[in-house]
């Protein structure tokens, strides 16, 4: 049986957060913005979680992700 790879573009776009949601970055913000708004420009700052539609295709692109944990959860 062939090993079990993560996609290396899935793993350069998502992370996983500690309550196992996936959060991505927003589209549509890196060239031709002199035509789009202020406004949009600045609703596509920041990351965004993704959709619940989306996260089993994401989930299986990512097989060895897990929520990363906080440095408490290692002492506690």
């Amino acid at each position: 049986m062939p090993k079990m790879k993560s996609k290396s573009s899935a793993k350069k776009r998502f992370r996983v957060r500690p309550g196992g949601t996936v959060k991505r970055g927003q589209a549509f913000k890196r060239h031709s913005l002199t035509k789009t708004t202020t406004k949009n420009k600045r609703q596509r700052r920041g990351t965004e979680g993704v959709h619940e539609t989306n996260l089993n295709s994401v989930r299986a692109m990512l097989p060895f992700a897990e929520p990363h944990h906080t440095l408490r959860s290692y002492y506690a």
